[in-house]
């Protein structure tokens, strides 16, 4: 895979995976509303994948070492990749009770989050279990800080 496509595809994957699960954990605490978690997870496929779309193009161009083309590959694949997987999230949600649907998405969201960072340990010749540990150490500290977030807005604020 090109580096232009390999960039977009694992920071949109990465990005989809912990804004999504961090939203639906927080919405989840604080409101146990499936609408509400539901129009999230849209919020974030459309608007944060756009948005992480646009901070690649800004990135990459800002090294000044990029064609044109592997700038617009980048923020291509960015978005579908971080747009697609954001929507991966909405079948549980719609199919299952909500708080089980939440569990289900964190369980999947860590497990492909596994799965890419094994491929990116594999490809650098380091240690797995230690690109894998830390990956999945940064989403579960965001899971558990948008779990206890959501719970105070809803005492504070509900």
């Amino acid at each position: 895979m090109r580096h232009s496509l390999r960039t977009g595809f694992s920071f949109g994957l990465t990005s989809g995976i912990i804004t999504t699960l961090g939203l639906m954990v927080g919405l989840h605490s604080g409101t146990h509303s499936k609408l509400v978690v539901l129009g999230g997870i849209l919020t974030i496929a459309i608007a944060d994948a756009l948005s992480d779309a646009l901070g690649i193009h800004i990135s990459e161009e800002s090294e000044n070492k990029h064609s044109a083309k592997e700038i617009w590959e980048a923020t291509g694949s960015t978005f579908f990749s971080k747009f697609i997987f954001a929507l991966t999230f909405l079948i549980p949600v719609l199919l299952l009770e909500l708080s089980t649907a939440v569990v289900v998405s964190v369980i999947w969201g860590l497990f492909v989050l596994c799965i890419l960072s094994f491929g990116i340990a594999r490809e650098q010749g380091v240690s797995a279990w230690r690109v894998v540990t830390e990956h999945l150490a940064v989403a579960l500290i965001v899971i558990v800080i948008t779990h206890y977030v959501g719970h105070w807005i809803a005492s504070a604020f509900g």
